[in-house]
Formats: structure tokens, C-alpha cells, sequence
């Protein structure tokens, strides 16, 4: 018996390195910060569409033209 227990304990998991409630955790916090930066891009394209021109500078670009 005592030769079980000596293989079990010499088969022990590695420990880590942070608790294991700290690896969620972790990735929560990426993940809203990733939300923010996108939530902070949010219609950039219309604000900035007078510099880039739009669809009324050219009147004969889009639909209906043939």
C-alpha cells in the first residue's frame, strides 16, 4: 500500500502559478476592455465621411445608375 501512495504522490499535478479563480478573471478583464476600445470606435466612418467624401460628391456612383 505504501508503494501506491508513493506513485500517487510522485504523480502530483504541477502547481500554478496564480489561483484558479485569477485565470477568468484575467480573461474577463480582456475581454471588456476589447469591448471598450471597440465601443469607442463606433461610427467613426460617419463622423469623419465629410473628409473622406461620400455618396453625394459623386452623384453618378451608387444604385439606379446605368
Amino acid at each position: 500500500m505504501s508503494h501506491l501512495y508513493a506513485l500517487l504522490a510522485a504523480e502530483a499535478p504541477a502547481p500554478l502559478i496564480m489561483p484558479a479563480w485569477a485565470f477568468p478573471a484575467i480573461s474577463a478583464a480582456v475581454f471588456l476592455i476589447l469591448g471598450l476600445v471597440t465601443w469607442s470606435w463606433r461610427d467613426v466612418a460617419n463622423r469623419h465621411s465629410d473628409k473622406t467624401g461620400g455618396a453625394a460628391d459623386h452623384p453618378e456612383a451608387g444604385h439606379g445608375h446605368h
